[in-house]
């Protein structure tokens, strides 16, 4: 055990002490330490509950002869962040998750971990920890709200940012905004629509890191109590066969994500967390594959923010094996994957069916034939951008107009609200990536503000910044190489016209490549936005979107 390097022997009598001073018995000492990483805070809704699901895990742990022993991981608000400096710090929070978890883990030197997320980071975050420390390891989160109900019809967290621009367009009253402040969030846990959190909740199920149900059954269901005492139960069977997140977390399973990914029409956020905690695990994953997984794999969900269900709806159908279950009639994903249950995939989903063709579409019945991201590239992106194509009017599928450039987010904002922005334009938010932001900040303030006027189906919005889970329409982000490294966005100028055209995967400007470079030849870097603080140090470190953001030490 590794732990025997704390409590086992005459040089660690001093170890010894000080677990007693935490009023350990010899009992426990000679029993498995387990790390229970806790991301509870009074802060995000998504969290507020876990403090029970660790006392679950503890117990689930305990019965099946372990010691638990709980540490704290951070975690940020999304929606409280949004549209303010705050947002500046979401990102850049997964890595400051992944290391304090990683220091921990190898410091007390546990035999095991279960980690208890939810929110947007906390998942990649620890995924990431869990990679780099490389000990059993499972994952149970808090679990999705419930959607709320506002005039006879389900609403989400999308829905209120959106009715904040419907009233700034007129259509809705103060007392409208009043009624959906008061209704769209009506329970703890992650924002009920296929957002971020829930997005990389589901998709831990199909790395094999989580149980069934575990980006699923609702935070406030007694049923994920139970689940987070099997998790607990179920890493000490992990431990005895000694199965560790490396040998669940292969190339093969980040395939099978993606391809789920593209079924249920998750966050673009997606592509900025699996490859980061590929990287963490030793393998390389190129977000140019996704293309070629979407064009094979149907787009199954069309979950809100695309469309009317919610993650409760899915829960009922079946959940994420059920997905899974309908693509596995195709062959699409690998079945011979190793789980945290210690069976495969192909075991784990073999007797999990569609219950509801409404919420979950039949393989033969699809939204779309292809999946629900999509990456393009053009003169504009070189490298790449990224889009929710299931969450796109058909309308703006294929765009062209003239671009309204903007620096920041705020002034994007401000032209949005006071009318600036009409039908045809693309909006181009730049100098928000990872480097130019720092923290490449999420756009659903305007993107919601577009939507809420009555936009969503006539503007386009590009950034090298990143989108929320919430945002739909031809929101296109992630655009690398960045403004503040001279990528093409930075380039932009006030009525270029801009082309879209998603069904080929492209996004172009329409200038020549000789004017290209004679802007080029004039563009000067910007001073950093910020200088002193943890955002600078990111800022030095960290990579281009195309590449998960991740950090690295810069040559």
């Amino acid at each position: 055990m590794r732990s025997d390097a704390v409590t086992k022997g005459m040089q660690q009598a001093p170890h010894r002490s000080l677990f007693h001073a935490l009023g350990l018995t010899e009992e426990e000492m000679n029993r498995p330490l387990v790390g229970i990483v806790s991301s509870y805070n009074e802060i995000v809704p998504g969290h507020m509950n876990l403090d029970k699901i660790v006392e679950a895990v503890k117990m689930g742990v305990a019965m099946a002869g372990g010691t638990p022993i709980v540490f704290p991981a951070i975690a940020v608000c999304d929606g409280i962040a949004m549209g303010h400096i705050g947002m500046k710090y979401s990102l850049v929070t997964r890595d400051l998750i992944a290391d304090s978890t990683e220091a921990m883990a190898m410091a007390h030197q546990f035999d095991a971990l279960v980690m208890v997320p939810n929110c947007d980071k906390n998942v990649p975050g620890l995924l990431m920890a869990a990679a780099r420390v490389n000990i059993p390891t499972v994952f149970v989160s808090g679990g999705p709200m419930l959607a709320g109900h506002v005039k006879g019809q389900k609403r989400s967290l999308s829905s209120m940012f959106e009715a904040v621009g419907a009233y700034t367009a007129g259509t809705m009253t103060e007392e409208d905004v009043k009624e959906f402040e008061q209704k769209v969030c009506p329970t703890c846990g992650s924002c009920s629509g296929m957002y971020t959190a829930n997005s990389m909740n589901c998709l831990t199920e199909v790395l094999g890191m989580g149980l069934q149900g575990n980006g699923t059954i609702p935070a406030v269901y007694s049923d994920r109590l139970r689940l987070a005492k099997h998790a607990g139960m179920q890493v000490m069977e992990m431990l005895k066969k000694n199965i560790r997140p490396r040998d669940i977390m292969t190339k093969e399973a980040f395939l099978n994500a993606l391809t789920v990914d593209m079924a249920l029409g998750c966050s673009t956020n997606s592509m900025l967390h699996l490859p980061a905690i590929a990287h963490e695990a030793g393998i390389e994953l190129n977000v140019d594959i996704a293309n070629e997984i979407s064009s094979r794999t149907p787009n199954l969900c069309h979950l809100a923010p695309a469309g009317p269900t919610y993650i409760e709806d899915l829960n009922e159908a079946g959940g994420v094996y059920a997905v899974m279950n309908e693509l596995s009639k195709k062959n699409l994903l690998n079945l011979d994957c190793m789980t945290v249950t210690g069976k495969t995939v192909g075991e784990n989903i073999k007797n999990c069916y569609n219950k509801n063709p409404e919420v979950i579409r039949p393989i033969d019945h699809p939204y779309s034939e292809t999946g629900g991201i999509a990456i393009l590239k053009g003169n504009l992106a070189p490298d790449s951008g990224v889009v929710k194509r299931s969450a796109v009017a058909d309308e703006m599928l294929v765009h062209e107009g003239p671009a309204r450039v903007f620096d920041c987010e705020e002034d994007a904002i401000a032209a949005i609200k006071s009318g600036k922005i009409v039908a045809g334009d693309v909006v181009v938010i730049r100098y928000e990536g990872p480097k130019g932001g720092p923290g490449m900040r999420e756009m659903l303030n305007p993107t919601s503000a577009i939507a809420g006027m009555g936009l969503g189906s006539s503007v386009a919005l590009i950034t090298d910044g990143r989108f929320s889970g919430a945002s739909r329409g031809a929101s296109i982000g992630h655009i690398s190489p960045e403004a503040a490294v001279g990528g093409p966005i930075a380039l932009v100028e006030e009525g270029d016209i801009i082309k879209i055209d998603i069904p080929n995967n492209r996004l172009d400007v329409d200038i020549s490549d000789e004017e290209m470079e004679e802007r080029r030849k004039k563009w000067k870097p910007r001073e950093p936005k910020v200088t002193t603080g943890y955002l600078a140090r990111y800022a030095s470190m960290v990579t281009s979107g195309n590449r998960g953001a991740i950090l690295e030490i810069q040559k």
